[in-house]
């Protein structure tokens, strides 16, 4: 027992080491004088690691454990291998030279060895503490709050950066909003660009995600707590196989995600102003996927070498809906596919009588279908003799069209001033960021089936029906009650979002501009009519706020806050309100 006390101390040792070594290596620039110490330490501490794994791996007799140190072995053992070998074929240089070039491949041992450590870390706090609403919001804090302290480091940004536009960045890309308080290209350096598509990804999946698919990887099993914290995040109606649910979220998330940047660099293969032509493909095929609006060049795709690239632009939309439709969406489609193929190709197969896609998939797909068209036809009449008369083809006009119905569905692109659109497009345009995505999708807004339930029951209610009954299917009480909710919720934080700015900013503020800005915020569009970078700092905080909520749900909030076990067997008379 004192030995494994002893352990675990050593291994929070080695925690806090790597740690401090990681932020000081990324976010700090050393002096030459200390840069051989530097390098020799980071091979020290990479030795040490391997050889306290392998400690572990034979010492401990739990079977997780077991896995996580073999792990943490094979990736530190195979990263010095290579190191080794590229070593060997460096022999004429001068060690430190030698040890510069080795460094990049031995750092990535020491990331994926904390990256491992943190999700047990948050997996075990999750795994204590109950309720799955405050870890779901905290996990979210929490994340902001380390990106915050991440991007204030020196070596993240060119001239340095406040806590609140720290704290603004941040909250931006973990709630994949996209508004901007500093310039993506022009003030973060790659690190600081790093860090921001970091947090992107890991808002547009969810800590909770990527915890799960560490336990599942490690245990292959979760605890009735592991399932219940990780079912409210990815919107899983059954405990069954949650994190095998999540572990198929992450691979399908990072393998679209590599296809569409696979894609994005073909399409600006021969565009000369871009530089780091990889990771600009990889940034924007995840800023994209994760719906966030986040984008490495100064005037977003509106620069004129990508405004006419409609290849690429194809390929963002692409990546937007797939993104914007949800995990739930997508697999259900795949497994209808799937059970089609299988009967087609053998015919002796039990053909199924229930039906594969679920009501919840057809409402989704017919409402999102339904606001695309409305956009693409609403846009493409208010904009034909305005910002439509930028593209000279009928496809570039078709092409832009559909970039500008999709983007507001959450995503926040901008291949055109929005400012320059009329005020008909604008007000259509604040309408669909409302609506927004899909339940359990990267995207936000009220979402587009809480938006088909509440159309739903006003047509029941003015057809005299007590009821919402669709496709053979009666919705239950409960979710209509909730749309109702998570409405009248977000109508209400905007308005008092609006409100607050309008105190906040100086007289003669243009009421449009601010409500534009608040609904974007609210539904983690990221959307702006130049308004985001001249805010006063209470307006940034009133903002931030707004983009939190907007991104966890104020209804998930005060259910987790206000939700108790209910054992109530009576009922109170019943009596009618008046309401005309």
């Amino acid at each position: 027992m004192r030995k494994d006390s002893i352990l675990k101390i050593i291994y929070r040792f080695f925690d806090l080491i790597v740690l401090t070594y990681i932020i000081f290596d990324f976010g700090y620039s050393v002096n030459h004088l200390y840069k051989a110490p530097k390098l020799i330490g980071l091979v020290f501490i990479t030795f040490a690691l391997l050889v306290f794994n392998i400690f572990k791996y034979y010492y401990t007799k739990k079977k997780e454990i077991k896995k996580v140190a073999l792990v943490n072995s094979l990736i530190i053992g195979i990263l010095i291998f290579v190191s080794i070998l590229v070593s060997l074929t460096k022999l004429h240089l001068h060690y430190l030279d030698v040890l510069q070039i080795i460094r990049p491949i031995l750092e990535v041992g020491l990331i994926f060895y904390f990256i491992i450590r943190l999700m047990i870390l948050v997996r075990y706090i999750y795994e204590v503490y109950y309720n799955p609403a405050i870890v779901f919001v905290g996990s979210f804090f929490a994340i902001i709050l380390i990106g915050s302290f991440l991007l204030m480091l020196p070596r993240a940004t060119i001239d340095g950066i406040t806590f609140t536009d720290a704290l603004f960045t941040a909250t931006s890309a973990v709630c994949v909003t996209g508004l901007v308080v500093l310039n993506t290209s022009t003030d973060f350096t790659i690190v600081g660009q790093s860090i921001i598509i970091s947090l992107i990804q890991i808002g547009g999946l969810g800590i909770l995600t990527f915890t799960s698919f560490f336990a599942f990887f490690f245990r292959g099993s979760s605890s009735f707590k592991e399932g219940l914290n990780v079912s409210n995040f990815i919107a899983q109606d059954t405990m069954k196989d949650v994190l095998k649910a999540a572990l198929n979220v992450v691979v399908f998330t990072i393998s679209l995600e590599l296809i569409g940047a696979a894609f994005i660099y073909s399409s600006i293969i021969d565009v000369p102003e871009i530089d780091n032509k990889l990771f600009f493909s990889v940034f924007h095929s995840i800023s994209a996927f994760c719906n966030a609006g986040f984008s490495t060049i100064e005037n977003g795709l509106s620069e004129s070498y990508m405004q006419f690239n409609y290849y690429m632009q194809w390929i963002i939309i692409l990546l937007i809906v797939f993104g914007g439709l949800g995990y739930n969406i997508i697999f259900n489609f795949y497994q209808y596919i799937k059970t089609y193929v299988l009967e087609f190709f053998d015919r002796n197969r039990i053909h199924k009588q229930i039906g594969i896609i679920t009501l919840n998939s057809k409402i989704v797909i017919y409402t999102t279908g339904i606001l695309l068209i409305g956009g693409f036809v609403f846009l493409w009449i208010s904009e034909t003799n305005n910002t439509l008369n930028l593209h000279d083809t009928y496809f570039g006009k078709f092409t832009a069209t559909a970039f500008n119905a999709v983007t507001p569905r959450t995503a926040g692109f901008n291949h055109t001033d929005f400012s320059q659109f009329t005020v008909p497009s604008l007000l259509f345009i604040i309408f669909l960021m409302w609506v927004g995505a899909s339940p359990a999708s990267t995207g936000g807004g009220i979402k587009t089936s809480t938006f088909a339930l509440a159309m739903l029951n006003v047509y029941s209610v003015a057809r005299g029906k007590s009821r919402i009954q669709i496709m053979g299917r009666r919705i239950s009480s409960e979710s209509t009650a909730r749309a109702f909710a998570i409405l009248c919720i977000s109508l209400i934080i905007i308005g008092l979002a609006i409100l607050a700015l309008l105190i906040l900013e100086p007289k003669g503020t243009d009421l449009l501009t601010v409500v534009f800005e608040c609904f974007s915020a609210y539904s983690t569009v990221g959307l702006s009519l130049n308004f985001t970078s001249t805010m006063s700092e209470p307006s940034k905080y009133v903002i931030i706020l707004t983009m939190f909520i907007g991104r966890i749900g104020m209804l998930n909030l005060m259910i987790g806050l206000l939700r108790q076990i209910n054992h109530q067997f009576y009922e109170y008379p019943k009596e009618n309100i008046l309401i005309n």
